[in-house]
């Protein structure tokens, strides 16, 4: 079985401010990878694109491994488009949607997406949140409990 998680953060303005994912993958429970990164800052940044940066990474790294996916994050947004049971009305996000549909499509026949609460998503959260805390970014719209997790 392949677990992945991800999260991502745009802090302390959204959109426009610094934005950074966090992602974690597990093979039969044994953890294999543990990620974040930063997308930018900007008037092309936002919160959705830091989920779906973080999405496109579980993503490409669970693919690697043969078996059953299952991929949760706490963005109600990514999850419910991916699945196709939100539609797209445009956003800064369109591209990085795009980019992950693409990658759904190579692994959904053996994958399964949920969402689940950010309590439940405390490492990707940290992991994300601690990519913006070293730059020094100031939290203003998120508690910054979790950085370092």
């Amino acid at each position: 079985m392949i677990e992945g998680w991800f999260d991502g953060c745009c802090e302390p303005r959204n959109p426009g401010g610094p934005a950074a994912w966090g992602a974690v993958v597990h093979v039969d429970g044994e953890s294999v990878y543990r990620a974040a990164g930063y997308c930018g800052v900007g008037p092309q940044m936002s919160n959705n694109v830091a989920e779906y940066s973080a999405f496109v990474a579980v993503a490409t790294e669970c693919q690697k491994y043969p078996g059953v996916i299952w991929i949760r994050g706490d963005s109600k947004l990514v999850v419910m488009q991916i699945n196709g049971k939100w539609k797209i009305h445009g956003g800064l996000y369109v591209p990085y949607f795009q980019q992950a549909k693409i990658l759904w499509g190579q692994i959904k026949d053996r994958a399964k997406l949920t969402w689940i609460p950010r309590e439940q998503n405390g490492i990707c959260d940290g992991l994300s949140k601690k990519v913006l805390h070293d730059l020094g970014v100031v939290f203003k719209l998120q508690p910054e409990s979790s950085v370092g997790s």
